[in-house]
């Protein structure tokens, strides 16, 4: 059975600097051998929930103001339709034609260059509550048995607000909210997670939800939670990285 993933994809740029996080995500899909991946990611908000349908989805460049070499990377990995059908029953969910948002497309396409894994994105529904969320990726689960990959996108911290030129130190702030998540994720703390509003330093590290919101996916779609990796970009960005198996 595969883990689910939690995923910390940080700035864009992470598809092209070899940041310890780049690395970690290009050995990590070295381990992975998955049929098919289901992701949610912060750059697809909704408020009724939605599938892509794609067969072959568009790479977006849903980002500004960063080199060209940047636009010019593309994703081409497949859709399934027919997961997504099943899918959209399963979660009462709307089909729509959508392409590869950068929480989609930077993290896979280090995770499985040949981009020969089909891929379908699943949106990340804001007005649900976190225990909607989590019961959200309970859904998800059985999929796992299947030998799909269930991936939340989002970032452990994102303040952009208080970003800090690459490879300035993590302030206190930022990692004391890190470090909080890794003890309730190592505690299987899954009620201090739900209510992780309530955690030292939470607000301003996440000044708006999306962001977080993915691990609430994950940690419903898996068992007991495991860091894989942690590191920062930019003084303010943990690229923590969660399995849930």
């Amino acid at each position: 059975m595969l883990p689910s993933l939690f995923i910390s994809h940080g700035s864009p740029m992470l598809a092209l600097n070899p940041t310890s996080a780049h690395r970690f995500l290009r050995e990590l899909g070295q381990t992975l051998t998955p049929k098919a991946v289901v992701v949610v990611s912060a750059h697809w908000e909704s408020v009724k929930l939605k599938v892509s349908s794609d067969a072959w989805p568009d790479t977006i460049h849903d980002f500004g103001n960063f080199p060209r070499e940047l636009f010019e990377c593309r994703y081409p990995a497949p859709g399934e339709p027919a997961l997504a059908k099943r899918l959209s029953s399963l979660l009462d969910a709307d089909l729509v034609e959508r392409g590869f948002d950068h929480g989609a497309w930077v993290p896979l396409s280090l995770m499985f260059p040949k981009a020969d894994v089909p891929v379908v994105s699943v949106s990340l529904p804001i007005r649900w509550s976190n225990e909607e969320l989590v019961a959200f990726g309970e859904k998800l689960a059985p999929l796992r048995d299947e030998g799909i990959l269930i991936v939340g996108s989002g970032s452990l911290t994102h303040n952009l607000y208080e970003t800090m030129p690459m490879g300035s130190r993590m302030p206190g702030w930022v990692g004391e909210f890190a470090d909080w998540v890794s003890d309730r994720v190592e505690q299987d703390d899954r009620q201090a997670l739900i209510e992780w509003e309530k955690a030292p330093q939470a607000s301003r590290n996440h000044p708006t939800p999306e962001h977080f919101q993915p691990l609430l996916v994950a940690m419903g779609a898996g068992g007991e939670g495991h860091k894989l990796h942690h590191s920062c970009e930019h003084g303010v960005l943990a690229m923590d990285v969660y399995a849930f198996a």
